[in-house]
This record gives structure tokens, C-alpha cells and sequence, in this order.
């Protein structure tokens, strides 16, 4: 996300807006931004821990957790969030837990 001081209260308007749309559609679940002054770290079963994490598992800036029927419905809502934030979205399937 690369946007000038002058955009960024609209660029932030706009996704918020699309986050209440999220919302009042009843497919909102969950957002939130990475702590990026926070380094990551890696936690063994033995509970010890690293500042080495797995390769290529870096993530930077936030994630929105949205449950819809299709992955189509998955693409369009991305879009719209792309739109909104200047920026592309990656996009994953969380699998289902029963026991969830």
C-alpha cells in the first residue's frame, strides 16, 4: 500500500467503508493490521523460541477474514477491498474445522 499523506484519509475512508459493507452483507468475520515494530519469533513444542521464522512466511501489513459461499464471491469482495486500499490482495481459503 503506497499512497501519499494527502490520500491516506480518503484511502482509509474507503476501506472502512468497505469493511461496513462486509459487515451489514453478514460476511464480515474478522481484520486487523500486523504489528510491524513487532518482530515475529518461531515457538518450538519444547517451547523454546527463535527469531527465525519458516521461509517465505513473511506477512506484512493486515488480513481480512470474510466467510462466503463461493470463491467467486471471495474474488469480488478481494476486488473491492483492492479498490479501496490502491493496492492488490492476496487471497486464501481457510479450510474447514468441524470442531470450530
Amino acid at each position: 500500500m503506497v499512497v501519499t499523506e494527502e490520500e491516506f484519509p480518503i484511502v482509509g475512508a474507503e476501506s472502512r467503508a468497505v469493511i461496513e459493507e462486509a459487515k451489514e452483507a453478514g460476511v464480515y468475520v474478522f481484520g486487523g493490521g500486523i504489528a510491524e515494530t513487532v518482530d515475529p519469533v518461531l515457538v518450538s513444542s519444547d517451547g523454546s523460541v527463535s527469531t527465525k521464522i519458516y521461509p517465505g512466511s513473511e506477512l506484512r501489513g493486515g488480513f481480512t477474514v470474510l466467510e462466503l459461499p463461493t470463491r467467486g464471491d471471495a474474488v469480488e469482495w478481494a476486488r473491492k477491498i483492492a479498490v479501496a486500499c490502491r493496492c492488490s490482495q492476496e487471497l486464501r481459503e481457510f479450510m474447514y474445522d468441524p470442531a470450530s
